[in-house]
């Protein structure tokens, strides 16, 4: 059995875009993409788990870049992914989706943030969009 504890959805791009596109940071600086706040009550509420999905759309504009996705729960970091984005004379560009589970989270209010940064030197790629990003905090029973 599973009880829906809160639910969060946001998405600050809704299409592919390249007049407002924006060049993915290189690491160890972040680009931010989006946030969302999740709320687990004091009472009744474990054990639990929040699934959270993002898509991402991405071009790669010079070289293959090393892309790193990370998600953050107040600010510590609780996942990652890594995707190779191709350029020119190849693909170009990507919707890039993917999903995390947390496990076992403390009551209170939570913010949960994705972010991309670029891994590899002489590499560029843009975000394009769209970008989503959601949260669903569910009761579980064992």
């Amino acid at each position: 059995m599973v009880r829906i504890l809160d639910k969060a959805a946001v998405q600050p791009r809704r299409k592919f875009n390249l007049a407002t596109s924006f060049i993915i940071r290189r690491s160890p600086a972040r680009s931010r993409l989006a946030t969302i706040r999740i709320r687990i009550p004091a009472v009744n509420a474990q054990p639990n788990r929040v699934e959270l999905v993002a898509t991402i759309g991405v071009q790669g504009v010079t070289a293959i870049a090393q892309i790193l996705f990370r998600i953050f729960r107040d600010g510590i970091e609780i996942f990652n992914t890594q995707q190779g984005i191709e350029s020119a004379a190849s693909e170009q560009n990507y919707a890039i989706t993917f999903q995390a589970i947390d496990s076992n989270v403390k009551s209170g209010n939570h913010v949960y943030t994705v972010t991309a940064e670029n891994l590899t030197a002489n590499a560029r790629a843009d975000v394009v969009g769209p970008i989503s990003f959601s949260g669903l905090a569910v009761q579980t029973r064992t």
